[in-house]
């Protein structure tokens, strides 16, 4: 029987590099790590858990549900303060939804409308 022993990855397609390095390395603040690859391409690391920015000038949103951005696909991350995360937002000119299910959380859209959650620990 196969046993999955640990999340490694999750490779998230982007239309312009640039503007999401800005977004994950910036808005964000994850730390960009050294990829081994030669298409472009950006990696990021949170804990022992990897983004892979995949650069493709053909990606287009996916986005089913415009009033709810977390009933979407969408990855989730912990946040020490939701109140400094939302300030880093609002420097940042990032719309955001509060969660509607009025749980600590809110969801962002990197500039190709993939969702973030970013939930208080």
């Amino acid at each position: 029987m196969m046993q999955l022993t640990q999340f490694l990855h999750v490779a998230i397609v982007v239309s312009d590099l640039e503007k999401s390095e800005h977004f994950y390395g910036t808005v964000l603040g994850l730390q960009k790590i050294d990829r081994i690859l030669k298409f472009p391409g950006a990696w990021y690391e949170v804990g022992s858990f990897q983004i892979h920015l995949i650069a493709d000038s053909a990606q287009s949103s996916d986005i089913q549900n415009e009033q709810k951005w977390g009933r979407n696909r969408h990855l989730a991350f912990s946040v020490a303060s939701l109140e400094d995360a939302k300030q880093q937002l609002i420097t940042h000119n990032c719309e955001f939804q509060l969660s509607a299910s009025g749980r600590a959380a809110l969801f962002v859209r990197d500039p190709d409308s993939n969702i973030i959650e970013l939930g208080e620990a």
